[in-house]
């Protein structure tokens, strides 16, 4: 179970906390910036109020168990040079949803590997979503929303 954190808190427990209420829909993926502000405290209290929780804002044991029930967590970190099924399945649903962030990008085949196609595209992906463009598939990517389909890219590729 990670640290107890509160307002003022930094680090990777509060991209973890941030990243998870993103995922339940409490705070966008711009939020997730490891950093525990007012606006991270007031998505803990309304996530905590709906959970019937103690709405504290203090994300203890309690909370971290509410946060974590029916999600896999953590992702992976995806980058340059990872390979396997989690990228082929990134490389699916970015190319099914790049006529909305890289209508002009040739299309993404889904061959497993991280390369500098699937880079581009996360790229592109990245800058739509409003996080860095880092070409890195991290807690932040994950977390931005699909607008259309209803979920988040974490959702759409299973993870």
């Amino acid at each position: 179970m990670p640290d107890t954190i509160r307002q003022g808190a930094t680090g990777p427990a509060v991209s973890q906390a941030q990243y998870l209420l993103a995922r339940k829909h409490y705070l966008g993926a711009a939020g997730v910036d490891r950093v525990f502000g007012a606006g991270t405290d007031d998505a803990v209290r309304r996530f905590q109020q709906d959970q019937g929780l103690g709405a504290d804002g203090v994300v203890g044991p309690l909370t971290w168990e509410k946060l974590l029930a029916s999600l896999d967590f953590p992702p992976p970190t995806l980058q340059a040079g990872s390979t396997g099924p989690v990228v082929e399945r990134l490389q699916q649903v970015l190319d099914a949803g790049r006529s909305q962030f890289d209508p002009d990008g040739e299309p993404l085949p889904a061959d497993g590997v991280y390369g500098p196609r699937t880079r581009a595209m996360v790229v592109a992906f990245q800058r739509w979503g409003g996080v860095a463009d880092d070409g890195v598939v991290g807690l932040r990517t994950w977390a931005v929303s699909l607008h259309a389909a209803g979920q988040e890219l974490a959702s759409a590729v299973g993870v």
